[in-house]
């Protein structure tokens, strides 16, 4: 039973993370492939602000969450005047050297080695009230105007633009977001593993992240949460038996089956809504009479 909830925990980290790629990919349009660069530096933030002057882990986590905020919006002022592929690379780029940086501060990090002795803290309930609260303020901007412009620029950009919106700013905006909630990400990891390398955050871990939010639908928070739910655990619940050796093409094969077949991801655009059950239901039933 323990083992199930560390699951269920790390898959609840994870995903606030994705919720923050979901923001920048899904609803802004900008493909980003260094995001685990800013979970590493929540991460780090917190722990050592944690192990080095004892503060509350809660404090450490928003710690983590304000500096993956500030490096992310200091990154994403230059990065974002970049179109296309040139902004990937450049997100590729931060992700690596954060990495690199990390390695290469042995007296500060831990190096290569690692940062040990962590404070512990993250449980399944406090990660759960942090996903609660999140999607909730999530809903609650991506309905208002700055999150309707955010949907406008990843749209059509220029049209955005011609009506007076401040396309760039609204860009920033995503970006600070995003990378708030990877540092949030990353600091409630650091205190439930009890140990950090930086092998946790490269490039297979940004690219995960995305591609969890592609197979989810870009534009649907739904879809991210459910693609979250099924991809994050999926490596755990195929270990069984000799199941477990092949695994990981079990993953890579559902992935490339949601790809061909559901191209616009599990839910596309679409949100779960108690009134779109109603009207789903009731055409069922309509259905059900006529014949």
């Amino acid at each position: 039973m323990n083992y199930w909830i560390g699951v269920a925990t790390l898959t609840g980290i994870y995903m606030i993370a994705i919720l923050g790629v979901s923001i920048l990919t899904g609803f802004t349009g900008l493909f980003s492939m260094g995001h685990a660069g800013f979970m590493a530096i929540g991460a780090y933030t917190s722990a050592l602000l944690t192990k080095t002057f004892h503060l509350p882990i809660l404090a450490g986590v928003m710690a983590g969450m304000v500096t993956a905020f500030g490096v992310g919006i200091l990154i994403g002022y230059p990065t974002l005047k970049l179109k296309g592929d040139y902004f990937v690379i450049a997100t590729l780029g931060i992700g690596e050297v954060t990495k690199l940086l990390i390695e290469n501060l042995p007296n500060l990090t831990g190096g290569a080695r690692g940062l040990t002795d962590v404070p512990r803290g993250t449980t399944f309930p406090m990660v759960l009230v942090f996903i609660v609260i999140i999607v909730w303020g999530l809903h609650n901007f991506l309905r208002s105007k700055q999150g309707r412009n955010c949907i406008a620029v990843r749209e059509e950009e220029l049209a955005t633009a011609s009506i007076g919106a401040n396309v760039a700013g609204y860009k920033l905006l995503a970006m600070g977001i995003s990378c708030a909630l990877c540092g949030i990400s990353g600091a409630l990891l650091a205190h439930y593993m009890h140990y950090l390398t930086p092998s946790m955050f490269n490039m297979i871990k940004s690219d995960e992240l995305v591609m969890t939010v592609i197979l989810g639908g870009c534009g649907s928070l739904t879809g991210t949460i459910i693609a979250s739910l099924i991809l994050v655990p999926l490596p755990e619940v195929l270990r069984f038996g000799s199941v477990q050796e092949w695994r990981m093409v079990f993953y890579g094969l559902l992935v490339v089956l949601v790809i061909i077949f559901k191209p616009s991801g599990l839910m596309g655009t679409k949100e779960f809504s108690i009134r779109g059950m109603k009207n789903f239901c009731r055409k069922i039933a309509e259905r059900g009479k006529e014949r």
